[in-house]
């Protein structure tokens, strides 16, 4: 397969000479689940996916059968520009367009289900009106669950801008501030490091600003969207993480913010204290903390994911701090989540994942615990499996510091 220069190299920067190597290992990815699902091409159309295959974001279709070269059929404004590339303006157009390239109609084709309109994906079987019509949702998030190595190193970059952050977080912070207040600080230093000031979240159903803070009892206010930790948010058209509260002494600050800098995210939370740290409070966090140290060295290829989420409930147990583990008035069922172009991708660690971990997934690990009135506790990080066990990539201090 060559590709040629792209004078687009902003926008698609995977197809260009610079990461050709990149853009065919993903494409080898992908093939690999497509043959295990028996599926002769996929169209991709979601955001995420053409963010995956070509390093950019436009309005268009990736077209990637199991034995030919893939083509990209790009919609205005996008203009076609490299080797692969095939301007169209509607969907209509791609069979009569395959066929004049001397592509066969695939057998059984894969549509991105689970990330598509109901009316998209109807429209899109018609292209394809000879072919069975199949989901390609498990295709893409098998071939995405493992990263490159080009991903980690972007990972590893979200994570030294992450921790440059969380860094200046005690300084953002001002007698009586409301939750709301702290946490608008927090994101002007966000974006002023270089995030990009939003969160790819998977799901129709999942939504989030730029992260969450949580003080005192807003922590135990539960939230329809299955994160770890909920809050009443200031609107019921949001009702997640801060509240406008006016934080007081006594009270925990959760901070979990927005890691993303460059397409890809890390997740970490830390947590500060106003005034003395209560005993209870600080117990609890040292328990998170000593889950965090259990799972890494635990973790490694191989490992049953289950296991490290029973692991971590029976290290709550033993503290005696059960009923107060991932929430208090509604708990989750993870301790965990793969992360990457998406903030909760594949794995889900939690009781009945009977998967194992795999080197190069990247992985963060909130085991979080919720104090009624006084607020929410825990540390977050994320790691990449590497052979040998976890590496941080958010190694930033995780005392419970006073604020």
């Amino acid at each position: 397969m060559s590709l040629t220069k792209n004078r687009y190299k902003m926008n698609f920067p995977l197809l260009t000479q610079e990461l050709e190597e990149e853009f065919l290992l993903r494409v080898s990815k992908v093939r690999l689940a497509m043959e295990k699902y028996r599926l002769d091409a996929v169209l991709l159309a979601s955001t995420v996916n053409i963010f995956y295959m070509t390093g950019g974001v436009c309005r268009g279709y990736f077209y990637l059968p199991v034995d030919r070269e893939p083509l990209f059929f790009v919609i205005p404004p996008a203009v076609a520009a490299g080797a692969i590339e095939v301007s169209i303006r509607k969907p209509e157009q791609i069979a009569e367009l395959l066929a004049a390239r001397g592509y066969d109609m695939p057998v059984r084709v894969g549509l991105e289900f689970d990330d598509l309109y109901y009316s998209e994906v109807e429209r899109l079987k018609k292209v394809f009106a000879s072919s069975e019509v199949c989901d390609a949702t498990k295709v893409m998030r098998e071939a995405r669950v493992v990263k490159t190595p080009y991903e980690i190193s972007r990972m590893r970059e979200d994570g030294v801008k992450h921790c440059a952050v969380y860094s200046r977080i005690d300084r953002c912070y001002k007698e009586d501030m409301t939750d709301l207040e702290f946490q608008i600080e927090i994101e002007r230093v966000l974006r002023l490091e270089g995030c990009l000031g939003f969160l790819r979240v998977a799901g129709s159903k999942m939504e989030i600003n730029m992260g969450s803070l949580l003080a005192g009892p807003n922590a135990d206010v539960p939230s329809p969207y299955d994160f770890s930790m909920g809050g009443a948010g200031v609107d019921p058209s949001l009702p997640v993480g801060a509240s406008g509260m006016i934080m007081k002494p006594g009270m925990s600050v959760m901070v979990d913010m927005n890691g993303g800098f460059n397409g890809y995210q890390t997740d970490m939370t830390r947590c500060w204290f106003i005034g003395k740290v209560d005993d209870k409070a600080r117990k609890a966090h040292e328990c998170s903390r000593a889950i965090l140290r259990d799972l890494e060295s635990f973790a490694r290829p191989g490992v049953v994911i289950g296991d490290m989420y029973r692991r971590a409930v029976k290290i709550a147990e033993e503290a005696g701090l059960s009923q107060y583990f991932m929430g208090h008035a509604h708990k989750v069922a993870f301790i965990g989540h793969g992360v990457g172009i998406e903030l909760n991708e594949a794995p889900v660690i939690m009781d009945r994942n009977k998967g194992l971990l795999e080197e190069n997934m990247t992985i963060a690990i909130e085991p979080k615990f919720v104090l009624p009135s006084v607020g929410a506790l825990g540390v977050e990080n994320t790691y990449v499996v590497t052979a040998d066990g976890l590496e941080n990539l958010t190694p930033f201090n995780e005392n419970l510091n006073e604020l």
